[in-house]
Parts: structure tokens; C-alpha cells; sequence
């Protein structure tokens, strides 16, 4: 049976309209989106769900559009003209789009608008759940639908999630300003897979993640609520071939003869744009018109061509844009132009495929110059339709995602003219060899990849991380599991039970001193060491003083500070060997490195000693661990100690002392019937190892390990912990 994938966007790639006579017309969207889902693997069962473009209030007409988009595989969301004011014009492009575009004089803050946005997702959750089974990929698109994810993972928390973001996402700095920025990460930390157009985006993302949500990540990998939440890079293409061999048999308009008569005669300057403060329209023509102003010589025979699509015309931002772009342009027209020509060729309008094909291939020079973009495909159009005639040059601004592949564009700053201005000469001097050969190179990564290439690779990302989940759920200590460790431990006359504390029994705390046991733990404890056939070990890196303190009057024994110090039949005693005349020149090392990290702290143990940066920038503790980690391990070697990297903290202490070792002291007084050892950090995997092959290895977390088994997080160690004291019972 094949698998069901089913698409999520705002709109469907159907549009409907409603005639006066009320009769129902649907027509394709425009947009490149479909012709990437449309070329995904065939043994996908594909289902789209989307608002088809119009308010649809009438029940039979409701019901007849599910019956006719069924027949396509698609599923409509009815919004109303209400949803579309205040969740689509309102929250996503008054709020979402000007932030994360990084225009934050622009956000709106309304609560009114949020909590439209909330109802709407929750109307397209609504639409999508009972279309579900559990079993199914869902991938979810862009920024209308953040909230998506987590609402469909809380009726389905094992179904497979994708989630595509398909403009910028913002550095933490602005992000952070969002009054509902939890309420955004958490919705789009309910995926599976999180993909960015580029680099900069995720590694935004994953900075928002960690600082306002406590998600740490590893090369891109964040544990959220026991998942593996994959963030990757997965740059847009657009469909090759239709660009690069457009359909000659289109009829032709008298706007392609134009573009072809002006061509012969002009060199021509093109940009496309949706209209929008993103663009960075009014900069572009200031830039020509300095460019016009400082190489005459140019005068008459180049003319820059813009075409702006309009948009969202209702709002005031827009109207302003409109109106500074027709100043500008009626500027330059009249400073520079003639009854012989007019330096700017603006067209407020959308124009038809073949218009636009026409206007790429006899370009000149396409200028593609927004501050801020996600992508940016006409500029991958443009390229692509220079694929017969390999004539041509690309300026690109840094700031679109596409500068990242587009490397051999001329690169430029959209702010500064003169940096504009320089682009334009080199780009009209460059010879026609170097053209080719720019454009050569930009083809070869356009073709490989592609639009299809795109969704391709996200959909087989998705598909490796529900196959590594599966192998992942084989190591975990299910019901069935946990069914024969409890018989085991029934049978047992005689048992072993070690615990780690920190990240086992107890979550982390940015302060160390702050995970005091509570009443529950305590009471568990006691209940395990007061039975007779248990024997109950605390290993853990703590202090032992700490540890007695916590815990002491409940009677266990103890392995304290990473196999230090062990307590036995109530008596502590030393590992063979130490000394701590190390301890001075290694403080004063990590004093230093405190005194310029504010926050960090140093813990002193009497053989060990702890350099903590749990309440610090993450990056700013891994790069001062970088800076004195060279100098430690030369110390280190010298004077027989070991580093020891644990969460947010750096332990020096002797070498030759770990865990394991002192695990062996009870191991070798007597043979177990029933032994179980659960940890969450590299320190246990020594306990791991020094264990017999029957005992219960249990690592928190899905990390890679040698214990035999996983639990997820504390909640699922002191769950079953709780039940083994209800096995005490029953005996």
C-alpha cells in the first residue's frame, strides 16, 4: 500500500471563483509550489489541503466544491472574508511578514489579529485531522500556518511532520520581540523536519530555539518532548526546463512584439517584483538614476524595464510604496528622458508567461536587488531562460537566499547606490565570454537542482528520520519490556539497583544547588532501600557531602563525585591514589576564566573540580571552553587528570577514577540475581560497560549509547521506579 502524504498550504493550487450568475470557476494558482509537489515519488498517495481563494458560506455550495476538488485529491479550508482580514491580511502579512523581513517598524502588534491567526490554524487542523490515521507524512508550508504542527501532533504524537518555512527567518534579536514568539516556535517545534532556504535562516531558527525555548541542538538535531526534531537547509529551485524551453506555440501579444522591437534598438536593463517594501524598488531606480547621471554615454541606449505586480493595495504601506515608486519613476523619465526615449519602461501590472519568458531571454541585465528575501526565483528564472542564447548578466543582492548558490552573479549590497551603480557598467562592459561562462556555472546548479530536486529531498529527509524514529523505538523500554523487567526484578532474591541523580531523577537546574530531592523522590528511595532483598546505589558526580546531606538519612549507599568517594555498609572511603596538590594551578585557571565570563561558577570538590556555565550563553561557555581546553589537556597529561565534558559544565579530576570502576565494588561482593543501572550523561556509560550482559542498562535520552536500553526524560525513570516499589508491595 503506498503512503499517504498529505500537502498543507494556505492556498490550494486550485483557485475558485464565484461569477454574479454564482456559477463556480477554477482555474490554476499561480505559483511554483505545485509543479515540485506535483513531481514527488509516485508511490506517494498525495492529498492538498488549502483555502481555495473565495468565502464560501453556502452549505450546498460547500459541499459541492468537496465533491469537485476531490476528484484533484483536494481538500478545501473555508475561511471567511473576516478570517482572510484579520488572519491572512492581518497576522501573517502585518505581523509576520514586515518582521520576519527584519521592517519591525511595520509589525502590527494586535491581539485581535492573533487570535485570528490561532482560529484559522486551529479551521485547518480541524479540516486536516479527520483525514488522518497516524501513519501518514504531512508536510506543512510557510508562514500562515505556524501553529500547524503542534495541533496536528497533539491529536497524532507519532504521525511524521514536515514543516517548510519559505521566506527569512529572523535573527533571535527580532524575533524575540514577537509577543507570541513561544506560542510560534512551539507550534512549528511540533514537525518532524523544519526546512530553511539557507544556512543563515536555520542557524537563526536554532538560536530562537535555544534562547527562548531551552532547545539545545547538535549539528542541527533538537530532542523535543522525546522526538528528534531534524532543522535543515533545502534551497528552493524552480522547474528548469519550463523557462529554459518555454512553449513557442503561445500566442504572441503586441506586448512580446514590443519587447522584441525595443530590444533590437535598446540595451535592456530588466526587473520583476511583486510590489512590496522588501524589494528595495525605490533604491534600484535611485541607483539608475545615478548610474544614468554619472555615465552619459549611456544615455539612449539602455532602458530599464520594470514590471511590479501588484499587491495587497489596501494597505497603507503599499499605497505609500506605489506612490514613491511612480514619483521616482516620473523623476528619472523626466531628468533624464526624451521624445526619444524614456529611460524607464514601468509597468504596473502582471504580465502572461510568454510576456515574461520574452523579457528574460533578450535581457541584457536582470537587477534583482530586495533587502530582504527568502529565495528569490526570478532571478533563478532569468538564468535558466539564458539557457539557448547564453547571453546575459545577473545582479543579485546578498541579501536574497539565492546569493548563496548564485555565486557567480555580481553580488551587491541593495542599500548602497554606488555599489549598484559599479554593477551596472561592469555588468554592460562585461564581455561576452565571461558572460557564458558565468552563466555556464549558474545553469549546471539550476538543472541538478531543481524545483523537483527540492521536494525530493525534503520528502526522502523525512522519510530517513521516520525510519530512524522505528530504530529508535526498537531500544526503548516499552510496556512489553518494562512487563519483563518487572518479572525479573519479582523473582529476584538479590538486586542491584544504580541510579545517576543529575538528568536522571532529576531535571537540571541552572543552579546546581537548586535540584534538592523532593518529597516523592525521597519517599521512592526509601521505599526501594527498605526492602531487603535491594541494594540501592546513588553514583553520581556530586559532592559527597552534598550527596549525604540530600540524601544521606534515607540509608543507600553512594558513589560520589565520579567514583571518588564511595559510602559502604555506612562507611566512605577513598579511591586508592589521588592527591590534590594539581588543584591551586588548575583553580586558578578556571578563575580566570570566570572573572570574563559573568555567570559561570566554579565548583570545588575535594579531588575534582567543576567549571559550570548552565546560566550563560551556550556559545559563548563552548567558546571559552575552546579557549582553555588546549591548555587543560596539556596540563592534564602532565599531571595524570582527566577533562570530562558534561551538560553546560567542564569537570577536571584524577584519571584512572570513573563510575564504572567504582561500580565494581558491589559487583564483586556478591552475584545479583536482578540488576538495573540507569544515567543520562557519557560519565554512566562506564557504568554501562562494567555491568554483566544480563543487567538493565538504561540511558535518559536518545543519545548514542552502550546501555541496552532508553527512556526519554526524567518523568519516564522516576515512572518506572515508581512501579518497581509497587512490585515491593505486592511481595
Amino acid at each position: 500500500m503506498s503512503q499517504q502524504l498529505v500537502i498543507v498550504s494556505n492556498r490550494l493550487p486550485v483557485t475558485i471563483k464565484k461569477t454574479a450568475d454564482k456559477e463556480l470557476i477554477y482555474y490554476p494558482s499561480a505559483g511554483g509550489l505545485a509543479t515540485g509537489l506535483s513531481s514527488l515519488d509516485p508511490s506517494l498517495n498525495k492529498i492538498w489541503v488549502g483555502w481555495p481563494g473565495q468565502e464560501i458560506s453556502d452549505e450546498w455550495e460547500q459541499e459541492s466544491i468537496r465533491t469537485d476538488l476531490a476528484k484533484s485529491n483536494l481538500v478545501p479550508v473555508f475561511l471567511t472574508d473576516q478570517d482572510i482580514e484579520l488572519y491572512y491580511e492581518g497576522f501573517s502579512n502585518k505581523t509576520l511578514w514586515p518582521h520576519f523581513h527584519y521592517f519591525t517598524q511595520y509589525t502590527t502588534y494586535s491581539d485581535e489579529y492573533w487570535d485570528s491567526y490561532k482560529k484559522a490554524n486551529q479551521k485547518f487542523a480541524d479540516a486536516i485531522i479527520p483525514l488522518l490515521k497516524g501513519d501518514e507524512l504531512v508536510w506543512v508550508h510557510d508562514y500562515q500556518l505556524m501553529l500547524l504542527p503542534k495541533m496536528i501532533r497533539e491529536a497524532f504524537p507519532n504521525i511524521s511532520i514536515g514543516y517548510f518555512l519559505h521566506i527569512p527567518f529572523p535573527s533571535y534579536e527580532i524575533f524575540r520581540v514577537l509577543p507570541w514568539r513561544e506560542e510560534l516556535l512551539a507550534g512549528v517545534l511540533g514537525s518532524d523536519q523544519i526546512g530553511f532556504h539557507t544556512f543563515n535562516y536555520m542557524r537563526h531558527f536554532l538560536s530562537a530555539a535555544y534562547r527562548i525555548a531551552g532547545y539545545e541542538h547538535n549539528f542541527g538535531k533538537l530532542k523535543v518532548d522525546g522526538r528528534i526534531v531534524n532543522v535543515d537547509v533545502f534551497p528552493m529551485g524552480i522547474d528548469y526546463e519550463k523557462y529554459a524551453f518555454p512553449d513557442e506555440e503561445e500566442s504572441q501579444t503586441d506586448d512580446v512584439f514590443f519587447i522584441q522591437r525595443l530590444a533590437q534598438n535598446q540595451r535592456l536593463i530588466i526587473c520583476v517584483d511583486r510590489l512590496d517594501y522588501t524589494k528595495g524598488i525605490p533604491q534600484r531606480i535611485k541607483a539608475f538614476a545615478q548610474f544614468l547621471k554619472n555615465n552619459p554615454q549611456y544615455h539612449r541606449k539602455v532602458s530599464l524595464v520594470m514590471i511590479v505586480v501588484p499587491s495587497r493595495s489596501g494597505v497603507d504601506q503599499y499605497q505609500d510604496l506605489k506612490h514613491t515608486v511612480d514619483e521616482l519613476c516620473g523623476e528619472v523619465n523626466s531628468t533624464f528622458g526624451g521624445f526619444d526615449w524614456t529611460p524607464i519602461k514601468y509597468l504596473y501590472r502582471s504580465v502572461n508567461f510568454r510576456e515574461l519568458t520574452t523579457l528574460y531571454e533578450l535581457a541584457d541585465v536582470a537587477m534583482i536587488t530586495p533587502i530582504r528575501d527568502g529565495m528569490n526565483l526570478v532571478a533563478k528564472e532569468f538564468i535558466a531562460s539564458k539557457e539557448r542564447n547564453k547571453r546575459g548578466v545577473l545582479i543579485l543582492s546578498e541579501m536574497a537566499g539565492a546569493s548563496n548558490e548564485l555565486l557567480e552573479a555580481i553580488i551587491i549590497n541593495p542599500i548602497d547606490l554606488n555599489d549598484m551603480e559599479r554593477a551596472i557598467v561592469q555588468a554592460l562592459e562585461m564581455d561576452e565570454d565571461e558572460q557564458e561562462r558565468r552563466l555556464v556555472e549558474m545553469q549546471k546548479k539550476l538543472k541538478k537542482y531543481n524545483v523537483r530536486h527540492w521536494a525530493n529531498t525534503f520528502m526522502n529527509e523525512q522519510i530517513k528520520l521516520i525510519n530512524k524514529k522505528n530504530t529508535i523505538r526498537t531500544n526503548l523500554l516499552d510496556e512489553k519490556e518494562q512487563e519483563k523487567l518487572f518479572e525479573a526484578y519479582r523473582k529476584a532474591k538479590s538486586r542491584l539497583i544504580v541510579l545517576d541523580y543529575d538528568g536522571t531523577m532529576m531535571n537540571f537546574h541552572v543552579d546546581p544547588q537548586a535540584v534538592t530531592p523532593d518529597e516523592a523522590l525521597l519517599k521512592m528511595l526509601t521505599q526501594l532501600h527498605q526492602e531487603p532483598k535491594n541494594q540501592v546505589v546513588i553514583s553520581s558526580g556530586r559532592d559527597r557531602a552534598t550527596l549525604e546531606k540530600w540524601l544521606g538519612h534515607i540509608g543507600t549507599d553512594f558513589s560520589a563525585e565520579h567514583g571518588v568517594w564511595t559510602k559502604r555498609h555506612n562507611n566512605w572511603q577513598k579511591a586508592l591514589g589521588l592527591r590534590d596538590s594539581w588543584k591551586p594551578e588548575v583553580y586558578a585557571l578556571l578563575e580566570n576564566l570566570v572573572e570574563r565570563t559573568p555567570g559561570s561558577f566554579i565548583e570545588e570538590k575535594q579531588y575534582s573540580i567543576a567549571w559550570h556555565y548552565r546560566n550563560i550563553d551556550r556559545d559563548l561557555g563552548e567558546k571559552r571552553v575552546r579557549e582553555f581546553k588546549d591548555v587543560l589537556l596539556y596540563l592534564t597529561a602532565n599531571l595524570d587528570l582527566q577533562v570530562l565534558e558534561g551538560h553546560k559544565v567542564v569537570e577536571i579530576k584524577n584519571a584512572g577514577v570513573n563510575k564504572g570502576k567504582a561500580i565494581y565494588n558491589w559487583l564483586s561482593e556478591q552475584e545479583y540475581d536482578f540488576i538495573i543501572a540507569i544515567g543520562d550523561d557519557h560519565t554512566d556509560e562506564d557504568t554501562f560497560r562494567a555491568m554483566p550482559s544480563h543487567a538493565y542498562t538504561i540511558k535518559v535520552g536518545l543519545d548514542k549509547t552502550d546501555a541496552r536500553f532508553n527512556l526519554l526524560n526524567v518523568e519516564d525513570v522516576r515512572n518506572l521506579m515508581q512501579k518497581l516499589t509497587l512490585v515491593n508491595n505486592e511481595a
